[in-house]
């Protein structure tokens, strides 16, 4: 009984941590955030079709590029820096689209 016990414990010890190093709660806040700036520059008629579309690319760029940092079990500091400058790259295209005076 005690062996099962210390093997559960020993698995949740190793496991914990590597969960807890890919939760990124931040950069999936900031990219919801972001994303809904897109659906309501579209709503307002702030940014045109053609900006949404290449808007969410940029979107998915950061995403694929959190996904990647995700892969190895651990997000350094340098590759967390790396996705957030990403974000601000697509959070000032954003801005710039949605202040560029074209409708629809």
């Amino acid at each position: 009984m005690k062996t099962k016990l210390f093997i559960a414990a020993l698995a949740t010890a190793i496991t914990l941590p590597a969960f807890a190093q890919t939760y990124t709660p931040g950069i999936d806040q900031r990219q919801m955030n972001q994303e809904q700036r897109i659906d309501q520059g579209i709503a307002s008629g702030q940014l045109t079709q053609r900006e949404a579309v290449r808007l969410d690319r940029g979107q998915d760029r950061v995403d694929a590029l959190e996904n990647r940092a995700k892969s190895d079990g651990v997000v350094t500091a340098r590759e967390r820096a790396r996705v957030q400058h990403a974000q601000n790259v697509e959070s000032r295209r954003i801005y710039r689209q949605k202040h560029d005076r074209q409708r629809y």
